[in-house]
């Protein structure tokens, strides 16, 4: 396997090309439309588009926030610090998830549908700093998940 796909670095710098830059993110996109479909294919009100462009959205800023640290010298007064902008993504898409959530009667629907939203800004922002093996292994366990444990859950309990 290439190297550039495992390191998992910030190796990004102004310089980074085009092709770097697409690959992670389309594998941002690719990963919120895996979570996505499964939210389609149970006709939830956030399904595929919503999570692709979730996901989109946060390997975007992610992105945004490790060219800035290499825009500006670090003798310039301008203090930056990527997790910033990666923490006001967090709680924009917290928003959003929260937003999948109904209270009706007495019941609450729309959890899973909220945590897979948060999780597809999570997987996205790992793409876009170039952590696929993360952004991997959570899209699968979040699979794994939605999907097994919704049938073990409606099976057996």
């Amino acid at each position: 396997m290439p190297e550039f796909l495992t390191s998992g670095s910030f190796a990004l710098t102004s310089a980074e090309t085009l092709p770097g830059i697409a690959l992670r993110l389309v594998s941002a996109v690719i990963a919120g439309a895996v979570l996505g479909l499964e939210r389609e294919l149970r006709d939830r009100p956030a399904g595929l588009k919503t999570h692709m462009l979730i996901s989109l959205a946060s390997a975007t800023f992610a992105l945004i926030a490790i060219n800035l640290v290499f825009a500006f010298p670090i003798e310039d007064s301008l203090r930056t610090d990527p997790v910033r902008l990666i923490e006001a993504v967090t709680a924009g898409v917290a928003f959003i998830a929260a937003g999948a959530i109904i209270s009706q009667r007495d019941k609450i629907r729309g959890l899973t549908t909220g945590a897979s939203l948060w999780l597809a800004g999570a997987i996205g922002a790992c793409c876009g700093c170039g952590f696929f093996g993360i952004a991997g292994i959570a899209t699968g366990l979040a699979i794994f998940i939605m999907i097994v444990v919704r049938w073990v859950e409606h099976r057996y309990m």
